[in-house]
């Protein structure tokens, strides 16, 4: 890592005009670093625009200079115009090109240097300067790494010190995931002395909830099947549900947790049908313990993400999903 840093600081040696761009639905982990890289990189005295695939959940309209933000989807020519007139491009908490949806092939296009900062498995190998670590727990803990390993601590404000902890904070489940260590814990120790507000990003997050995601919540308990000696909880919320209940981005977000709130229960999974694309399922894994999601999401999903938090997608009818899931799970 302190290899790739040392060649990226000479990058950033001189004044640049640099875009920052991460994965399409973008969460608290791909906000929360991107915008934490962006006030660090304007303070540097670097011309900086953020460009993210769609639009994030209106839960992370709060976050620090997000009103700068551009939304492909919505001004795709402009975007591309801030790309081709970019020095250099920084991916963060992706590393595979497919997860930047319509936004990748403008990537594809760009005639700069490109940064891959990430912390998923087998990166692409897309980027001049790839700085991977599967073993940290968040892009935003790698953001902060950056910094540090940059001896340029001293740099780091409020604003960016809040973005560092929004990523970490989601992406760790608020610290409760398998590779929070001793290291984390010194890190939030490190962004509380920068006077954050770790209750009010808290509550931002997680305590501002419009109507539409609990009355989802109550639909997917209410469709929650257990696996009991598969020690697997099973829920899922169908297009239709989405659409009655108003479904808004970020709506559906967490649920799958609650599967692993039961005793006994190590492993829990949600299929979420596309709101505009029927027999179209998004499917979130979340595990306690040793069970890992991440294989499970690739052999059988196309999917990866993490031990413990992973994704994947399916093509078909919800019986047919569900039958599947329960047949690589026997086969797993």
């Amino acid at each position: 890592m302190r290899a790739q840093i040392e060649k990226l600081n000479e990058l950033l040696s001189s004044k640049k005009r640099i875009s920052i761009t991460t994965h399409t639905n973008p969460d608290g982990d791909a906000i929360g670093s991107s915008f934490a890289l962006y006030h660090f990189l304007i303070k540097l005295n670097h011309e900086v625009t953020v460009i993210t695939p769609n639009r994030h959940p209106d839960f992370l309209d709060w976050v620090p200079g997000i009103k700068n933000l551009e939304i492909y989807d919505e001004y795709p020519d402009k975007c591309k115009k801030i790309l081709s007139d970019s020095d250099l491009l920084f991916t963060l908490d992706f590393n595979d090109l497919k997860r930047a949806s319509n936004l990748s092939c403008a990537i594809d296009e760009f005639n700069g240097k490109i940064v891959m900062i990430d912390h998923h498995q087998n990166p692409d190998g897309y980027s001049d300067i790839e700085i991977s670590e599967p073993d940290i727990t968040s892009t935003s803990e790698m953001i902060y790494k950056f910094i540090e390993l940059s001896d340029k601590i001293h740099v780091i404000d409020k604003n960016i010190a809040t973005c560092i902890y929004l990523g970490m904070m989601t992406d760790t489940g608020s610290f409760q995931y398998r590779g929070v260590n001793d290291s984390t814990h010194k890190i939030i120790s490190s962004l509380l002395s920068f006077g954050i507000d770790n209750n009010k990003i808290y509550n931002s997050v997680y305590n501002s909830n419009e109507i539409s995601k609990l009355k989802l919540l109550s639909i997917a308990l209410k469709n929650l099947e257990l696996i009991v000696e598969k020690k697997t909880a099973i829920m899922f919320l169908n297009q239709a549900d989405l659409i009655k209940n108003n479904h808004r981005k970020g709506d559906s977000e967490g649920i799958v947790n609650y599967g692993l709130s039961l005793k006994g229960i190590h492993f829990s999974v949600i299929f979420i049908e596309d709101e505009n694309e029927k027999n179209k399922f998004k499917i979130s894994f979340r595990s306690k313990e040793d069970f890992p999601c991440n294989e499970f999401a690739f052999k059988f999903f196309n999917g990866g993400g993490h031990l413990n938090a992973a994704g994947g997608l399916y093509k078909g009818n919800l019986n047919s999903a569900i039958e599947y899931f329960k047949k690589s799970l026997n086969e797993f």
